[in-house]
C-alpha cells in the first residue's frame, strides 16, 4: 500500500477558511485589482448598469461583483 500525503485541494468539502467575507479580508481596503475592475465593467455593461467607480476597494469590488452576478442569474 502506498501512502499519499493529504491534498486539501481534493477535499469534497474544503475548510471554512476557503471563503471569507470581504469585510474580513486583510487587504480588503486596498484598491480593487485590474482584474476586478475589468470584470466589474463587463458585468455592469451586461446588466445595463453604470460603470463601477474607480476608487472601489477590493472588498467593495468583490461585493459588487457578487451583486451583479446574482442580478444576472449567475
Amino acid at each position: 500500500m502506498t501512502d499519499h500525503p493529504h491534498n486539501p485541494k481534493l477535499d469534497a468539502h474544503p475548510g471554512s477558511n476557503t471563503e471569507k467575507d470581504p469585510a474580513d479580508w486583510v487587504s480588503g481596503d486596498e484598491p480593487m485589482t485590474g482584474a476586478q475592475a475589468s470584470y466589474l465593467t463587463t458585468l455592469s455593461e451586461e446588466a445595463k448598469e453604470a460603470p463601477p467607480p474607480e476608487d472601489l476597494t477590493k472588498a467593495d469590488a468583490s461585493k459588487r461583483i457578487d451583486e451583479l452576478k446574482s442580478a444576472l442569474g449567475r
